[in-house]
């Protein structure tokens, strides 16, 4: 009898754990996985607008022909200043390397010069661009660079240094402020059948700007 019974608590006990087996294993609740941020870059192509003032620092400009020095002044020593740029930007750790052009309209009005036979007005360019390299160094989304390059008009040429602080509110919108100073070459103008060269034109430029950054990511 012992052993009948023996035989029946065995044969319960390997069913029990054979049913033990079947059922679901038990598996700890996992947190959702959340997808990280992507790391903010300056690197990418950008477009922007800007506005600004422009202080003309030509305000009397001297010819020199033969013996004479021909005196000039100019009607206009400051001017509302608005346009455009594009530009790209590659970040390397803290450093940003890039390069940005610009369109400007600009108004000088006109310089009117004193000849001992008569006077010549000459209007000034209303507009001016630029191509300049920028480097900087960036603190997450802010940016202080240095900028130079080329400066143009409808003819003449010369050259632009400066610098700026950049700030980026978003991964695609930034503002920028920043100083600019252009040197531009001489001029050429006839008076009387002879033809003079003006003096050098040189300006400062104080604007701020809105960018947007096309992501890269």
């Amino acid at each position: 009898m012992k052993k009948i019974l023996l035989a029946s608590v065995a044969l319960l006990g390997f069913a029990g754990v054979a049913s033990a087996a079947d059922l679901p294993a038990r598996v700890a609740p996992q947190a959702p996985i959340i997808a990280a941020a992507p790391i903010f870059t300056w690197t990418g192509f950008y477009a922007g607008v800007n506005a600004g003032f422009a202080f003309n620092g030509s305000d009397d400009d001297g010819i020199v022909f033969g013996t004479d020095t021909i005196f000039g002044d100019s009607d206009d020593d400051g001017s509302f200043v608005g346009g455009g740029q594009i530009g790209y930007n590659y970040q390397m750790g803290s450093f940003v390397l890039g390069v940005e052009g610009d369109l400007q309209w600009a108004d000088f009005g006109s310089t009117t010069y004193v000849f001992p036979t008569g006077t010549v007005t000459v209007d000034s360019d209303d507009w001016f661009g630029t191509v300049r390299a920028r480097a900087g160094v960036a603190f997450d989304r802010a940016l202080i660079y240095a900028t130079g390059g080329w400066a143009f008009t409808d003819n003449r040429n010369g050259w632009v240094v400066g610098g700026g602080l950049e700030y980026a509110f978003t991964n695609n919108l930034s503002a920028k402020v920043e100083g600019l100073y252009v040197n531009l070459d001489e001029d050429d103008f006839d008076f009387a059948g002879t033809n003079y060269s003006t003096g050098e034109r040189d300006f400062g430029v104080v604007r701020a700007g809105l960018n947007y950054r096309f992501s890269t990511y």
